[in-house]
C-alpha cells in the first residue's frame, strides 16, 4: 500500500469545540494524501464526534477516516486519520469537518460543525 505525507500538530485548547491544525498542505508522492487533525473537546460533559471530508462546493469526498466517529471526553482530544484521494489530478483542496453529534434525550441537541482546509499536490 502506498503511503502518504502526514501533517498534525498538537491540540490547542480553546474555549469552543475544536480541531488542529485548521489549515495545511501537503506534498504526496502516492495517488492519495494523508493529514492527522486533533478534534478537542473543550465542554464539561463527553460529546459524539463524527469526522467528513468535503470538496470546495462542501459535497463529501470518499476519504478513509479514523476513526470516523467516537466519544470525546471532557477536555480531551485524540489524533484522527484523514487519508484522502486524488481522484486523477494533480492538486485537490478539501475541507475535514469534526462535527459534534448531540445525544438522545439531552436537553441541548445543537449539532456543532468547524471546518479546517486541507490543500494536497501530487509531485511526480
Amino acid at each position: 500500500m502506498a503511503t502518504a505525507l502526514a501533517v498534525g500538530l498538537m491540540p490547542i485548547a480553546a474555549a469552543a469545540q475544536s480541531m488542529s491544525p485548521m489549515r495545511g498542505e501537503v506534498n504526496s508522492f502516492t495517488d492519495v494524501f494523508a493529514v492527522r487533525v486533533f478534534p478537542a473537546n473543550p465542554y464539561d460533559q463527553k460529546i459524539r464526534v463524527e469526522i467528513h471530508v468535503y470538496d470546495q462546493d462542501f459535497q463529501p469526498v470518499a476519504a478513509r477516516i479514523s476513526p470516523s466517529a467516537f466519544q470525546l471526553a471532557s477536555q480531551a482530544s485524540r489524533p484522527v486519520l484523514v487519508v484522502v484521494p486524488f481522484g486523477g489530478a494533480a492538486e485537490r483542496k478539501v475541507r475535514i469537518c469534526t462535527e459534534s453529534i448531540p445525544f438522545p434525550n439531552q436537553q441541548t441537541q445543537i449539532k456543532a460543525q468547524i471546518c479546517g482546509k486541507f490543500f494536497g499536490h501530487r509531485k511526480s
